[in-house]
């Protein structure tokens, strides 16, 4: 407290950590973010202050409290420790200021703060509404009625500062852009003007001058425009008043007037000059009529000479069509009338070999019905069905309307009901047969001509529920076969309650004992296989039927992998029109047969997985499964070997793994390794929690385990060669990996043992390999844990009655935890071999991401072990040298004392941890006692000038050397006395 005053009065308290060497600070800010990165730790919510001794803040509650809370107490207590409680005001105003600096600094993008930036502009001040501005930045945002009707006017607008980086814009920069633009404006607009004014008429016939000749050769030959155009008209019509007045100028009524007038002379002469007109008009139409006629005078010349050819052409038609038709009628005579008759007489032929036929083939018909008796008592289901089926297309086709034969169509529809029936029952007997006869017997297929036969009139009738039915019946054989097998072991069972057996009352299997249950399980799956590899025999029969029913021959199926797998060779003479079943069909009773084997097998697989949850039931008012109180782990295995290879014979047979057995078993299994690892939990905290952390001597066979590990990467503990059964080896006082020792506590060795356990279950237990991966991870994490609170937390002076917690078990701690990260990454190994078929999302939940996990505790673990082994020394020696002051005797009780500790924890240690490591504790022990060294030199002004305060710190120095150099921790390089020179200041 006193350094802090005297710092106080020289500089802020706030420049340098008092805790931290050589850590000093420009600023308050500096130095509170300091606090809370390295003296500060955060559990929970709360914040607790380690800035003090030992960790340990005296003015902060040891349960920490709120950030706000923090702050204010740092301020309080660390920044302004010399004000007093009297400035607190001072206290808040600098926090404030601080606080305010550090947002404004700490932030990454600068955001801008009022009080600290006033009025400047920055980039948030360039802020708009993003959908206004891509509508329309000159409006606001339409909230309401009134600014949807009334525009933005109703908004408050908010004038956006300008940037200060960006020049302000005006009319004149668009002055040149303007001009240019208005010259190319107008030319555009003259050039428009130009082009839209029409074309005049002498411009058209310059560019057209075909036109200037059409209309010059239609004025020369049709120039009519002396005429008057009354003449020209359509509907010139001299009785019409108007017209007879417009032809002839002077009317009658005009005509007397002129007369009485004495005027008769000029009327007379008005009628000539009138009548000269008209015939003038008359001359020049007739001109123009002449010279058309003219024109056209060679064609109509070139049509009266066609004329004249085409009708000699038509005489000479009419003589050839003469002559033609004397000639059609001699060969008529002479060809046609004999051809005609040799056709009849041919065609009379044909009709009576036709009637012969047909009472020939009336005949055969009549013998049909004594020919299908025949073939049914061969049997020959198949010819009788073809029988009647061409009959009955014979009757329908050829022999229609035949008086004797109206009766046979219904008495063959009878008879094929009749073979339907037969088939039905004939298939139902065999099926019974095959399926009940003792599986001891040979299993080739029996009677297989008759079922040959009988498959091919189901399948000539279309009849495919045959397949059903046998399915059906396998059903039922493997309940009996269940049955009686439940009944044998129950009968042979000393245990078991044989009137209850008999009488298939109850839970049977309940009385058995283990071994009989697992007896009963390999017994029941072996027979069930014989069962399924029968069926699997008839299959292909059926298969083999259906593929020349559909006209494929086994060359044609070479490639097909279920006609590969089969043994059993149909025997039977076919045509190449047998074929009586489409592509369609085909596949259709081919889904069947393959669904046959499935479900006979998924079947199977249901009735054993009866018998293995019927041993879940509980046992009286335990509440626990019956099998999981009794099983060990080896049973277990049995009992999944079993079960494995029952299910990979049926995956053999029907192509498609069966669940139902596997559900059941891994219900089993997870109850089973629920209880297995239980126990090992209980186990492991009952060693941990007695575990004195001593070290322990290493028996053989962990030795042995190890060893094995590393040359096979395997847990499963193999007998060495040459040893003999019931002899002992010596213990050793360390595990051996490698050329490495590992001095270790009991519960590390038992724990690898467990490990070993986990593991070769899993290789046992595939099928349980994730479930048991992450009970193993759990495990590990258990034990890392445990040791953290037994050891670190001191819980091992409650529980297991130690006195302290030495560097001895610090050490054998690290060293229980490194042994541990050895084996980890093999366990990971181990497992990963084991799930390579399993999803990989399911592999990473299932517990080896967990094992990462765990990796990660323990290397966190075990270097606060090795953090607070170096603590515990740094702190005794930076102790001892805090009350140490440089005067006579040499060496002082102060250096003696360092030297003993320096002593003990070589002993501690030595032996248990690695060299480097121990290296590495006594490097930086050196380092702390090097600065410390420093610290207390420049406390009492003692620098490197040989006085007499020179030569006791130098006396002190070799004796602490000596001391490291007898102890053989550090190089020799490091212990000479120049490396000392660092702890003078350099200004002396």
């Amino acid at each position: 407290m006193a350094k802090v005053l005297r710092q106080g009065d020289s500089k802020h308290g706030w420049s340098s950590c008092l805790y931290c060497n050589h850590v000093e600070f420009k600023g308050q800010h500096d130095f509170i973010r300091h606090l809370r990165e390295r003296h500060c730790t955060q559990e929970g919510g709360s914040f607790v202050c380690r800035y003090g001794y030992n960790g340990v803040c005296s003015s902060l509650p040891v349960e920490g409290v709120s950030d706000e809370d923090y702050e204010e107490h740092v301020y309080k207590h660390h920044v302004f420790v010399h004000m007093g409680s009297a400035s607190s005001g001072a206290v808040s105003r600098h926090r404030d200021r601080h606080q305010l600096l550090t947002v404004s600094h700490l932030s990454g993008d600068h955001q801008p703060n009022v009080v600290a930036d006033g009025q400047r502009w920055t980039v948030y001040s360039a802020s708009q509404n993003l959908s206004a501005v891509l509508n329309d930045p000159n409006r606001g945002k339409q909230r309401d009625f009134f600014t949807k009707v009334w525009g933005d006017s109703f908004v408050e607008k908010t004038d956006v500062a300008c940037s200060p980086h960006l020049p302000e814009i005006r009319l004149q920069h668009f002055d040149v852009y303007i001009k240019k633009i208005a010259r190319r404006y107008r030319k555009h607009q003259r050039l428009n003007a130009n082009t839209s004014k029409p074309s005049s008429h002498n411009e058209l016939l310059q560019h057209f001058p075909n036109l200037r000749a059409s209309r010059a050769l239609d004025k020369t030959h049709f120039d009519l425009s002396n005429i008057p155009k009354i003449f020209l008209q359509q509907n010139l019509d001299l009785s019409n008043p108007d017209t007879f007045n417009a032809v002839f100028p002077f009317s009658v009524e005009g005509f007397s007037k002129d007369r009485g007038a004495g005027n008769g002379h000029s009327s007379s002469q008005s009628a000539k000059l009138l009548q000269e007109k008209l015939s003038h008009y008359l001359d020049e139409v007739e001109v123009q009529i002449a010279q058309q006629v003219a024109h056209k005078s060679d064609a109509f010349f070139h049509a009266m000479t066609s004329h004249d050819a085409l009708s000699e052409q038509l005489m000479q038609t009419v003589r050839v069509v003469k002559a033609l038709r004397d000639r059609i009628q001699l060969i008529d005579k002479s060809l046609v009338t004999d051809s005609l008759n040799i056709l009849r007489l041919e065609r009379l032929r044909c009709n009576r070999e036709l009637v012969a036929y047909k009472l020939k083939l009336m005949a055969t018909v009549h013998q049909t019905q004594p020919t299908i008796q025949l073939l049914l008592s061969t049997p020959d289901y198949v010819a009788a069905l073809e029988l009647i089926s061409t009959t009955q297309e014979i009757l329908l086709q050829e022999l229609a309307g035949i008086h004797s034969f109206r009766h046979l169509g219904s008495q063959l529809l009878e008879m094929e009901r009749l073979i339907d029936k037969m088939l039905t029952t004939e298939f139902e007997r065999y099926a019974t047969a095959d399926l009940n006869r003792p599986l001891s017997e040979d299993q080739q297929v029996l009677a297989m001509d008759k079922l040959v036969s009988i498959i091919f009139g189901m399948l000539r009738q279309k009849h495919f529920h045959f397949i059903d039915t046998y399915k059906e019946e396998a059903f039922t054989t493997v309940k009996a076969v269940v049955k009686q097998m439940v009944i044998e072991v129950m009968a042979a069972s000393d245990s078991g309650d044989s009137e209850l057996a008999l009488t298939g009352q109850g839970d049977q299997t309940q009385a058995l004992s283990l071994s009989d249950w697992l007896g009963l399980l390999r017994n029941t799956t072996h027979t069930l296989m014989q069962l399924i590899h029968r069926v699997k025999a008839v299959h292909d029969v059926m298969r083999q039927t259906v593929d020349i029913s559909a006209g494929k021959t086994p060359a044609s199926e070479a490639n097909d992998a279920e006609s590969d797998s089969s043994e059993i060779h149909v025997s039977v003479e076919t045509e190449p029109g047998d074929k009586f079943l489409s592509e369609e069909e085909h596949q259709r009773v081919c889904a069947k047969l393959r669904d046959l084997l499935t479900s006979v097998c998924d079947f199977a697989h249901e009735r054993v997985a009866q018998l293995v949850t019927a041993q879940d039931r509980t046992a009286g008012s335990q509440g626990a499964p019956l099998l999981m109180e009794k099983a060990t782990a080896s049973e277990v295995c049995d009992l999944s070997k079993v079960i494995d290879a029952f299910t990979e014979n049926c995956e053999k047979v029907c192509g498609r793994m069966s669940t139902a057995l596997r559900s059941a078993f891994k219900v089993q299994a997870s109850k089973f390794i629920q209880r297995f690892h239980q126990d090992r939990k209980n186990k492991l905290n009952l060693l941990l929690d007695s575990e004195r952390w001593k070290q322990a001597d290493v028996p053989a066979e962990f030795q042995d385990l190890v060893d094995h590990i590393m040359e096979t990467g395997t847990f499963s503990l193999v007998k060495r060669e040459g040893e003999v059964e019931g002899t002992t080896r010596k213990p050793a006082s360390f595990l051996m990996i490698g050329e490495e020792k590992f001095a270790v506590v009991g519960t590390v060795l038992l724990l690898l043992k467990m490990v070993a356990e986990y593991c070769t279950c899993a290789q046992e237990l595939a099928l349980m390999a994730v479930n048991l991966c992450r009970h193993l991870a759990e495990l590990l994490q258990l034990f890392n844990s445990k040791c953290s609170q037994l050891v670190l937390g001191a819980g091992a002076l409650h529980v297991a009655g130690l006195k302290t917690i030495t560097s001895t078990n610090l050490a054998l701690t690290s060293r229980a935890l490194q042994l541990l990260l050895w084996l980890i990454p093999r366990v990971k190994v181990h497992f990963q071999g084991l799930m390579e078929n399993q999803h990989a999302s399911y592999r990473a939940s299932g517990g080896v991401g967990a094992l990462d996990s765990v990796k990660k505790n323990v290397q966190s673990h075990a270097k606060e072990v090795d953090d607070k082994v170096l603590s515990i020394i740094s702190t005794l020696v930076v102790g001892q040298l805090t009350h140490w002051e440089a005067r006579p005797p040499v060496p002082s009780l102060t250096f003696r004392n360092i030297s003993r500790h320096l002593t003990k924890l070589h002993e501690a240690v030595a032996s248990i941890l690695p060299e480097t490591q121990v290296l590495s504790i006594y490097r930086s022990v050196h380092q702390a006692f090097k600065a410390k060294l420093r610290e207390q030199l420049l406390k009492m002004n003692i620098v490197n000038n040989g006085g007499p305060q020179h030569g006791v710190v130098t006396a002190e120095l070799t004796f602490y050397l000596e001391a490291l150099r007898a102890l053989k921790v550090l190089p020799s390089e490091e212990l000479a006395d120049e490396s000392m020179n660092e702890i003078w200041d350099a200004s002396s």
